[in-house]
């Protein structure tokens, strides 16, 4: 029962938003769908719940398409807030929960577990208004899970998290993994990812870079790593005698070395040891998240889309020629 997002394709006037995206959502997985502000993430979210309807392609879960089934199919945290703010937090979702057909017995009972489980016990009878952004982000998310959907679309629901709750929040999501929930985040915060997702699928102006297993998008530019912490001079002086290598991160704990292709990770270890440093840690390792967003992109994650060109890269594993820009559609 996976979710299949298939040659998704949708402009907004003349602005292309979504440019033949295709990718796959393994079934029972926290998936992260990774890209900056403007690459498409909200506009598939909502083809997806049948909100906006798209140009061409579709999106299916168990093979029908999803603007066929139930909306209670699905469970929807938007990154805008969504809450009534004059209407008391227990009361609304309640409320929500009523729209799914959930007794409000039972959407009471449950409603209060969740706001007991992220420590806002005491937000139950308090105004939507009265709350910050993170306790309106926290109940929100309550509210997209409290009818028990079988896929959860979340967007950016770190944003405004302090990191205590960006940690209850991550634990919401590895529970309902295990319940055998399909748990899809949009994000541009790739250690979030890295941290929780099995599956990703890295998009750009609407168009698919790179995905699949977390282990396998980390290997996919080719880059090799080793990671070595050495007792005293971090600056390792002794790395200048191994060619084809070179410092990507520095630092007292440990440093990120990157090799080229040909250079043997024991070249670094054994110059190391003849240089007399005391070697702590030493660790063949794939570039991280962000690395590989960067390297396939062509720039950070937290830069708008439309604010810079595609790189050659990104065009190349996309297959086709970037359009002129790209942007989601507005909330």
């Amino acid at each position: 029962m996976s979710l299949v997002v298939d040659h998704l394709s949708k402009r907004f006037g003349t602005v292309v938003a979504l440019d033949d995206l295709a990718f796959e959502v393994p079934p029972g997985q926290v998936f992260g769908f990774l890209g900056a502000n403007g690459a498409g993430k909200t506009t598939t979210m909502r083809i997806t719940l049948g909100v906006l309807e798209p140009d061409a392609g579709r999106v299916a879960w168990n093979g029908v398409a999803t603007s066929s089934l139930p909306r209670s199919t699905f469970g929807y945290l938007p990154e805008e807030r969504g809450l009534y703010p004059r209407m008391r937090v227990l009361e609304q979702l309640v409320f929500f929960a009523g729209l799914h057909g959930i007794p409000r017995d039972v959407a009471e009972r449950t409603a209060r577990d969740w706001l007991t489980r992220f420590r806002g016990e005491d937000l139950a009878t308090r105004r939507a208004e009265q709350l910050s952004k993170g306790n309106q982000q926290k109940v929100q998310f309550i509210a997209a899970v409290l009818h028990e959907p079988q896929v959860l679309l979340m967007d950016e629901p770190f944003t405004g998290l302090d990191p205590v709750n960006v940690l209850l929040l991550r634990e919401a999501f590895l529970e309902l993994r295990d319940r055998g929930r399909t748990v899809v985040f949009s994000t541009h915060q790739m250690e979030v990812a890295e941290a929780l997702c099995e599956s990703v699928a890295i998009v750009d102006r609407g168009r698919m870079v790179v995905g699949g297993p977390l282990r396998d998008v980390r290997r996919a530019t080719g880059r090799r790593l080793v990671h070595v912490a050495v007792e005293g001079d971090h600056r390792l002086p002794w790395l200048a005698g191994v060619s084809g290598t070179r410092i990507i991160q520095a630092g007292m704990d440990r440093s990120s070395i990157e090799l080229d292709p040909g250079v043997e990770p024991d070249a670094v270890l054994a110059a190391a040891i003849s240089a007399g440093a005391r070697v702590r840690h030493f660790e063949l390792a794939d570039p991280t998240l962000e690395q590989v967003f960067i390297d396939v992109v062509g720039r950070p994650a937290n830069e708008d889309a439309h604010l810079a060109p595609a790189s050659p890269a990104a065009a190349g594993a996309a297959g086709s020629t970037a359009p002129g820009r790209t942007a989601e559609d507005a909330a």
